[in-house]
């Protein structure tokens, strides 16, 4: 079957926006660069062959950086094609299980809330690589040494130079857009990674380079006494977490790629297989963890693809770039990469998103900042689940609304002689307990002395402990010191 020619150029477009990323992300990672290049392969190779998602392009992404990085230092480089295996397992179970379509129901402020906190980490631990240094191990560590690591980026000329050349690779990617038509069509992280190489080069800038062992030499194949591992309550944590993060992040971009073209729609529970077959690959070979990636997929779609020919070429370019030419990788500076880094963390901050969010929905907004900032106190796993618990109980917060109104007299009650006309309250909505308190405050409000008809009847849900506080208050209140209190009761759920 012949292959478009739109899928060729694209292919090539992708492939040349994905190299400087996956040797990036690796670098950042703490693992081998050639562990970015063969998951980027696998995700060409692999789940670029499956169904799922047509156009969208999968392969290391920055938002799982902070996570590989705290895993390999907490259990080692061999247990991480362990813990990427088992995410990738546990990725094609849900896919089978058809749950994919349900990380459609996860909060987006989570999400966005997750990206802002991954890309706070990373700003701040590749602003120590700009200038050579080693960042501190903690989120906040990070943070609170930047002032010391500024004071240190000017204390030898290898880290002046190191500076230099980081910070010029971010003013060319934030400028690259204003650059004329044809140099645009250019990636810009291609292009700034090209320039800092050659001016590395040409200047005899001492500042570190990529350190390269070959392909084959950087595959991890894991081996049996590391799946031992997996009986670690620590090492289950961060499978659930690289499942969760890595299926989620990938479905979110399937959803924004749609939005983008006119093709076939994805079918979520079969792009999840696909993603967790791709994982289960890079596990075997020791790699780092794949996600679909929007930066590449989003090009993959400007640049004219019309199936998943371009994402399968883009895999097959990574691989005979690594084959044939690994040395070239040892040519590129660090900071450069850096530089690349702090770009793309700054792009997952959603500051355009923020304020319109806050205005509309502070709710929302609240969340996203605290899963943000629990990521960077604490960790990735404990920061997303912080923001899931607090999605989940704004939600039923919100869903136990309820309004309590206090009428006139009862109709045709309070023209009867000689008798006092009874306070009728109505209640509607759903009673459950997060509104008990606003509930027995207002009953305990009302006048005394008077009879209470307790209007039920456009309530839609009433939970037992707001039943049982309801029929205590009734029952209080008919004492023989009070006037009696009238329930008038629906069916009630």
């Amino acid at each position: 079957m012949a292959v478009p020619r739109e899928d060729v150029g694209a292919s090539l477009v992708v492939f040349l926006v994905a190299l400087p990323l996956c040797v990036g992300v690796a670098v950042a990672s703490g693992v081998p660069a050639e562990l970015g290049l063969i998951t980027g392969i696998v995700g060409g190779l692999v789940t670029g062959l499956l169904p799922g998602s047509t156009l969208q392009v999968s392969g290391p992404a920055a938002g799982l950086t902070v996570l590989v990085f705290e895993a390999v230092q907490a259990h080692g480089l061999p247990m991480l094609g362990v813990i990427v295996l088992a995410a990738g397992l546990l990725q094609l179970l849900m896919g089978a299980l058809r749950l994919g379509r349900w990380f459609r129901a996860i909060s987006v402020a989570v999400v966005e809330g997750m990206l802002a906190g991954i890309g706070l980490v990373i700003i701040a631990g590749q602003l120590y690589a700009l200038s050579g240094q080693q960042a501190p191990a903690s989120g906040l560590g990070k943070l609170a040494g930047l002032p010391q690591a500024a004071a240190g980026a000017l204390a030898s000329p290898q880290a002046v130079a190191s500076l230099a050349l980081g910070v010029g690779t971010l003013l060319i990617l934030t400028g690259w857009k204003r650059l004329p038509g044809r140099l645009r069509a250019i990636p810009a992280a291609l292009g700034a990674v090209v320039l800092a190489t050659a001016a590395s080069y040409l200047l005899s800038l001492p500042v570190a380079t990529v350190e390269v062992q070959g392909l084959l030499d950087a595959v991890q194949v894991p081996g049996a006494d590391a799946f031992g591992g997996l009986l670690s309550v620590g090492v289950i944590g961060t499978v659930l977490a690289f499942t969760l993060i890595a299926s989620a992040e990938s479905l979110f971009s399937a959803a924004a790629v749609d939005r983008l073209h006119d093709g076939p729609r994805t079918r979520y529970d079969q792009e999840l297989m696909a993603q967790g077959a791709g994982n289960t690959v890079c596990g075997l070979l020791g790699a780092l963890p794949m996600t679909a990636v929007i930066v590449r997929s989003s090009a993959n779609v400007q640049a004219g693809a019309k199936t998943r020919a371009s994402r399968v070429l883009h895999g097959i370019w990574l691989l005979l770039f690594a084959a044939a030419l690994p040395g070239a990788l040892a040519l590129i500076p660090l900071p450069a990469l850096a530089g690349i880094l702090v770009h793309a963390g700054w792009k997952l901050l959603p500051l355009r998103q923020f304020v319109p969010l806050w205005r509309e929905h502070r709710g929302e907004a609240l969340i996203l900042v605290v899963t943000a900032v629990s990521i960077v106190a604490v960790n990735m796993f404990e920061g997303v689940l912080i923001g899931l618990a607090l999605s989940v109980v704004k939600t039923a917060w919100e869903a136990s609304a309820v309004k309590l109104r206090v009428l006139g007299p009862a109709p045709g009650e309070d023209d009867q002689p000689g008798a006092q006309a009874p306070i009728r309250v109505q209640l509607s909505g759903n009673a459950t307990f997060l509104r008990l308190p606003k509930i027995l405050e207002s009953l305990e409000a009302l006048p005394p002395g008077h009879p209470v008809e307790l209007d039920l009847t456009r309530l839609h849900h009433v939970d037992h402990a707001c039943r049982v506080a309801l029929e205590n208050w009734a029952t209080r209140h008919t004492s023989p010191d009070e006037p009696p209190v009238r329930v008038k009761e629906p069916v009630l759920t």
